[in-house]
């Protein structure tokens, strides 16, 4: 689990490099002049990068897996308060798949852009590059803000001091 904000920082900037990267072999597929190349690519791209995510923010199916009960608890309250639909979830193609679906109109009009000649194939690149990085953008700022109240969680957590105080009952024999 992250520690401190300023590993959730560090986390964060390290994602979003790939989302970059992702995003221009996104473009550059859908550079290609040829219809559905570039949603083949798009899935596939998004099934390494998004659990690739996860697995940077600790957020995997296997590493949630792998705390203890109160902190399964935390997690799995912050990504329902966040409303995640990839976090802490096995990446499957059909999951990519819905998603892309519910960015429609962009797939469309890439799509249908690559049939003009020279300038099509550079309007799908553009529209390709800006899907997947707010896809992926989005996808770190939910993980982020899991991250983030969990941290907090588990800072207000320990912060409560169960030690009875100088003077108070406690179960210890005198």
């Amino acid at each position: 689990m992250i520690e401190s904000i300023e590993e959730l920082e560090s986390v964060k900037k390290t994602c979003q490099k790939k989302v970059n990267r992702s995003s221009s072999l996104s473009a550059g597929a859908a550079i290609i002049p040829i219809p559905g190349v570039d949603i083949g690519s798009d899935v596939a791209i998004l099934l390494r990068l998004i659990p690739q995510i996860n697995e940077r923010f600790g957020l995997t199916p296997e590493q949630i897996d792998e705390l203890d009960t109160q902190s399964k608890i935390m997690v799995m309250t912050a990504i329902s308060n966040v409303g995640s639909k990839m976090a802490g979830k096995y990446i499957t193609r059909k999951l990519i798949v819905n998603l892309l679906q519910k960015m429609g109109f962009k797939i469309a009009a890439k799509g249908t852009s690559k049939f003009v000649p020279i300038i099509g194939s550079a309007v799908a690149g553009s529209i390709s590059y800006t899907a997947m990085k707010y896809m992926g953008n989005k996808h770190i700022e939910e993980c982020y803000q899991i991250a983030l109240e969990t941290l907090e969680q588990r800072k207000a957590l320990a912060a409560i001091d169960i030690t009875p105080e100088p003077g108070e009952a406690s179960d210890e024999p005198r």
